[in-house]
């Protein structure tokens, strides 16, 4: 294995959430608030939160500064609120002249798809889905247009049901892990294919658990929790809002944060069009970026990002009070994407290394 490259992210980032504390986040962390919630709210459709619509647009225009329309794809979620939040009648693209459309999307492999055919003129998805694409040379050649979310304590978890006898990441060797399926990266023994098993691979590297000691067990992620709860797996791994569901319907118990030690903060998502389009419309793709940037700085403020996970399919105002957000970086630094290029190289999920910064749109 290639443990070479260690690159840290330095964007200016900003958080809706208070941290819960720096470094390594304790094992079973005592301390962690119990998110006790009636069951008709414990019992929230969390699946289709992602699967939600908003400002479905029409056909993609041609995206130029004065108002043409620059349609979006994305997974309604945590990680992009804030494009949400700047799509809003007097958010931030209307009051920098930019007719925004978002189109929902239920998967990765999707939005590529969208982003090929031209239906959509930029993508929002996590780094890892989006590189290896890159890598693979199956979608266009890839600009990354924005930096979208960065991962905080709590973000992303390896759980088990609260009478398991797993306690540590020791504990995991033997077991079978339920993890969301893959978008298009192939299942190979020992590699990660996702961004959920490359961020635990490296946690229980560090922890001297190598990977291949335990069996992931790819499904769709809305069958995870039910498959911990009916004991088909031994532990999941889950991000927000799949981790408050967890919590409140099974009483499920953390084993390890995949985002901390050697992916603490670690960069989830961004922004993508393809190069041709970028090109030709480079302009209009630095102003939706400045744009999405105000957006993602108010997100410092907890109201708005919760008020729109609220406004989303199956949340409610309690609901999304408890879920845990991570950090909305202000700006776009090479190093964000390359940390994680980095890693996956790393693991081998990358044949080769990537030129980062060429794809980074100036």
């Amino acid at each position: 294995m290639r443990l070479v490259r260690n690159l840290q992210a330095k964007a200016p980032l900003v958080s809706a959430r208070v941290p819960l504390g720096s470094g390594r986040a304790a094992l079973r962390r005592p301390g962690r608030r119990q998110r006790a919630l009636p069951a008709a709210i414990a019992a929230i459709s969390v699946a289709a939160l992602a699967a939600g619509c908003q400002n479905s647009g029409g056909a993609s225009g041609a995206a130029a500064s004065g108002g043409s329309v620059i349609t979006v794809a994305a997974i309604r979620g945590v990680d992009d609120a804030p494009l949400y939040l700047a799509a809003d009648q007097n958010g931030a693209f209307a009051q920098a002249g930019l007719n925004v459309k978002i189109r929902s999307y239920s998967s990765v492999s999707q939005e590529l798809k969208a982003l090929q055919d031209g239906t959509v003129d930029v993508a929002a998805g996590d780094y890892v889905d989006f590189l290896y694409a890159q890598s693979v040379s199956r979608h266009g050649d890839l600009r990354i247009v924005a930096d979208g979310y960065h991962a905080a304590p709590g973000v992303m978890e390896v759980l088990t049901s609260p009478k398991s006898t797993i306690t540590t990441p020791q504990g995991l060797v033997g077991k079978r892990i339920g993890t969301p399926e893959p978008q298009g990266i192939p299942i190979q023994s020992g590699k990660p294919y996702s961004l959920e098993t490359l961020a635990t691979d490296a946690v229980l590297t560090n922890d001297n658990v190598h990977p291949q000691q335990i069996t992931w067990d790819p499904m769709p992620a809305g069958d995870l929790i039910n498959a911990l709860a009916d004991h088909k797996v031994d532990a999941v791994v889950l991000q927000e809002p799949y981790i408050y569901q967890a919590e409140t319907r099974l009483g499920a118990v953390e084993v390890l944060d995949s985002c901390s030690g050697p992916t603490a903060n670690l960069p989830i998502s961004g922004y993508f069009a393809v190069n041709s389009f970028a090109t030709a419309h480079t302009q209009a793709l630095a102003e939706f970026r400045s744009a999405l940037q105000q957006a993602q700085a108010t997100a410092a403020l907890q109201g708005p990002v919760r008020t729109v996970l609220s406004s989303g399919p199956g949340m409610t105002a309690q609901s999304a009070s408890l879920v845990t957000i991570g950090a909305y970086p202000t700006s776009l630094d090479a190093a964000s994407p390359e940390r994680v290029e980095s890693l996956m190289f790393n693991f081998e999920m990358l044949n080769a290394t990537l030129n980062v910064q060429k794809m980074i749109l100036r």
